[in-house]
Order: C-alpha cells, then structure tokens, then sequence
C-alpha cells in the first residue's frame, strides 16, 4: 500500500513538472518568432491605416485628418477609365498565363526526371532548374535586357544563324513583349513547382509499381494508371493556391523590362499603381485601384482554399 502511494506521488509530481515545463517551453518558441511578427505588424498592418486615402482627395500637407472625404468617387472614375479596364486585361492575361504554363510544364517535366535511372544526373538537373527560382529579376532583368537588344546574342544567333531577315524587337513590340515576359517567368519558376511534384512522386507506394511490373504493365501504362493518377491531388491544390494570384502578374518582373512604348500590351495594375501613387501623386486614386486588387485577391484566395479543401483535402486551419 505504502509503495502504491509512494508511486501515485511520484507520479503526480512528474504530472505537475510536465505542466510546468509544457508551459514554458511554447513561450521560447513564441519569443523566436516574435521578430518576424513585429515586422509583418509594421510593414503589413500599420499601413493598412493608409487604406482611408481611397476615400479622399488625400493631400500630404492636409493628412489624413483634414483631408476631404469623396466617398466612392476615385472608384467611378476607376470603373469608367478605360485605361485600367486595359490593364487589367493585360494583368489577366500575363497571371493566367504563367499560372497554366507552371503547372503545365513542372508536371510533365517532373514526370519525365522521375524516369532518370542515374541518381547523379538526376540531382544535378533538379539543381539546375531549381537555381533560377533563387536570383531576383533586377539581375535576371538585366542579363535579358542584354540578351535580347536588337545587337544581342539572340538576335545575333537569328539573323546570322538561322537566317531572318531583321532582328526581333523583342521588349519594344507589345506581342513580342507578352511572349517574353511569360516564357522568361516560367523559365525562373518553374523549377520550384517541380521539387512539388517530384516529392510528391516519391511518396507513391512502390509496391503499385511492382503489382504493375507482374502484370506485365509498360513504363507508360504505369505513368498513365499510377503516377499521373497519383498526383492529381498535389496538381489540383496547387493549382487552386494559385489563384489567388490570378491579379498579381510579377511587379518586379515587368518593372524592370517594360518601357513607355509597350504599356498599352505591357502595363499591369501594379506598375500602373506605381506611378500614378508615386510617380504622378496621385495618392488616393492609386490607393483606390490598389484597394480594389486587394479585396479581389482576398476573395480568390478564401475560394482557392476551399476548393483545394473540398477537391483534395488540403487544409491550414
């Protein structure tokens, strides 16, 4: 009895230091990430504030206080400008490309690493298709800048190699410009989206694959019944993740390769915001057109992780 009892304390006192410790060991964790959160709070939700231009004639000497209240009056002349109606076509039509062609081309590209017997050949080309995911488009901006000039190298291979007639003006023609942003972005990112798939492709069971072997099943009736069927799931949440970029068309990369003579093709709502607010001044109107980017991108986001919880069980929360 006396041994009972001696055990059922020692029990309750390794219960109570358990708590004690389980208490304290969540606040470290908290305390290391408390950096981020400040500046994810200064940089992202104190100039939220800001948001209140969109319904002045926001003036810098006058400030928030004293400025005039206009209502909804930059958002009617947002909707009635055709010049946004523009480049909003233009940002739909950059975003819906790159977001088709990065699934599209990770996924078959994936399909076909994940057929390279040679483990070292493999992680070199991973590693290579990977690499451009980590430069930042100031310096790939101006490596294809020099590229592409009408006395480039391209333009040099094409007029001297394979024999056209005049070189390619290939970031000063609208049609020329849509082409190169889009393949240029799928080439830096589309690397990222195959490690996706390719771990995803090493989670499926081997044993299908040797079930598949004794039945006497190819190489490609294997990657059409079990591999392609295997990662349908990871395919449709990063798919619906990615629209709720549908509205974000890579401000860094268009900034640093679009020009005055290609905006009608090649200005996006971000570039557009940026020199109407900073450029020109015009503070509440670019925050009114921002605004409404943003409460759009919102809603796709919310619908994206719906559909990727009701389609593929993909959840956060």
């Amino acid at each position: 009895m006396e041994q009972l009892t001696l055990k059922d304390a020692n029990l309750g006192a390794a219960r109570k230091a358990g708590k004690k410790k389980g208490y304290r060991v969540p606040w470290v964790l908290h305390l290391m990430v408390l950096p981020a959160v400040l500046l994810v709070f200064v940089f992202s939700y104190l100039p939220m504030s800001g948001v209140i231009m969109a319904f002045q004639d926001y003036k810098a000497s006058l400030g928030f206080a004293d400025s005039p209240f206009v209502g909804l009056k930059h958002f009617k002349y947002m909707f009635e400008n055709d010049y946004f109606m523009k480049i909003t076509g233009n940002t739909l039509i950059f975003a819906c490309s790159k977001i088709v062609m990065n699934l599209v081309i990770p996924f078959g590209f994936a399909l076909l690493v994940n057929e390279v017997r040679n483990m070292g050949f493999k992680r070199s080309l991973q590693t290579l298709v990977y690499l451009p995911h980590f430069l930042s488009w100031v310096t790939l901006g101006g490596i294809l800048i020099d590229l592409l000039a009408q006395t480039g190298i391209v333009n040099q291979l094409l007029t001297n190699v394979f024999g056209l007639s005049k070189p390619i003006f290939f970031l000063g023609d609208g049609t020329w410009f849509r082409i190169t942003i889009i393949f240029s972005d799928v080439w830096k990112e589309f690397g990222f989206n195959t490690i996706i798939f390719l771990a995803a492709l090493a989670g499926i069971n081997p044993a299908l694959y040797e079930a598949a072997e004794v039945d006497g099943a190819t190489r490609l009736k294997q990657t059409l019944h079990i591999t392609i069927p295997s990662l349908v799931p990871i395919l449709i949440v990063v798919a619906t993740l990615a629209l709720g970029n549908v509205l974000n068309a890579n401000f860094d990369q268009v900034f640093n390769l679009y020009s005055p003579m290609i905006y009608q093709q090649g200005d996006i709502i971000d570039t557009f915001v940026y020199r109407e607010g900073l450029l020109s001044g015009q503070f509440s109107f670019a925050t009114a057109v921002s605004l409404f980017k943003s409460m759009i991108s919102l809603v796709l986001i919310v619908i994206s992780y719906r559909l990727a919880y009701k389609y593929a069980g993909y959840r956060i929360f």
